[in-house]
């Protein structure tokens, strides 16, 4: 099995983010693991799994239904992006290795490009120039000024591009303040990030939320396993009383692996959204056990 985590730049219209959902679905053998909606970062991540052959097709028609319902030139929300259909990794579970997903990623960027005519941009794993391994360093306004890797146009009108891309497994845990400042989230995500010199595989930036009236430290953690997680929250914590406010609840986006939960409980739990069905391999389980879930 392999899986597939794609973000969208819907987190408002859910009827929207349903029909781009029941097109990944229609693909046979597909499992659906879960979705969620951001409104104030007007964005969606899907999470679905299956064989190979099966998620491909689910990633692609999903890219095809959002470039569809989606109009990115009128797209606003706190979060980066340059697509309808923003981020598409793949993502190795049992049985299939990264290379696996790097076949797989090049595989969809050309069928996203002949079906729909938005163009690819591949990274981390996927990547075919060494400046693309990181997502940030291409996902910006203008991209990086090089063509795409798979297409004759930067971007599709009104569907953007997608940055595909292979990779490990990544967390994304976003912790809110007791402040409404984002200056003081950003200080503390520029505190705790690797790029900045804290803690290794963690990607942090500071942003505003509307819709709680809070600032909010959101995180992307690319190897869990070598992140000492209680670490990172008690950290979080401590910049935020210097900077005079406090680190309230976590939030957890998708599922984690069960070997992520059983090395720090506490953190996972401090999630106010967290419930166990986010372990990769207990939501399958009950996929397999009652498909209508």
């Amino acid at each position: 099995m392999i899986e597939c985590v794609p973000n969208f730049s819907e987190g408002k219209d859910l009827k929207k983010v349903y029909e781009i959902v029941q097109a990944i679905g229609s693909s046979p053998g597909v499992y659906v693991l879960g979705w969620e909606a951001d409104a104030d970062h007007n964005r969606s991540v899907i999470t679905f799994a299956g064989e190979r052959d099966a998620v491909l097709e689910g990633a692609v028609r999903g890219v095809g239904r959002a470039a569809e319902l989606i109009h990115l030139p009128e797209h606003v929300g706190v979060h980066p992006r340059v697509g309808a259909a923003d981020v598409i990794p793949f993502i190795p579970l049992d049985g299939e290795t990264l290379e696996d997903c790097v076949g797989v990623a090049h595989h969809a960027g050309e069928l996203i490009w002949k079906r729909y005519g938005v163009p690819a941009y591949f990274y981390e794993a996927a990547a075919l120039r060494p400046e693309r391994t990181r997502l940030e360093k291409t996902r910006r306004s203008g991209f990086d000024g090089k063509p795409p890797d798979v297409g004759d146009i930067a971007e599709h009108p009104t569907a953007g591009a997608s940055m595909i891309g292979a990779r490990n497994i990544l967390i994304a845990y976003n912790v809110d303040l007791e402040t409404k400042d984002r200056a003081v989230a950003h200080h503390i995500a520029k505190k705790i990030r690797e790029s900045n010199g804290g803690f290794r595989y963690v990607k942090a930036i500071g942003l505003y939320l509307a819709t709680r009236d809070c600032a909010q430290v959101s995180m992307n953690l690319t190897r869990y396993e070598d992140i000492p997680l209680m670490e990172l929250l008690a950290a979080i914590d401590r910049e935020a009383v210097f900077a005079g406010t406090k680190a309230g609840l976590g939030e957890l986006i998708g599922f984690i692996p069960k070997k992520a939960f059983n090395m720090a409980p506490a953190f996972f739990e401090r999630a106010a959204n967290y419930k166990p069905s986010q372990i990769i391999e207990t939501r399958i389980e009950e996929l397999r056990v009652r498909p209508t879930l």
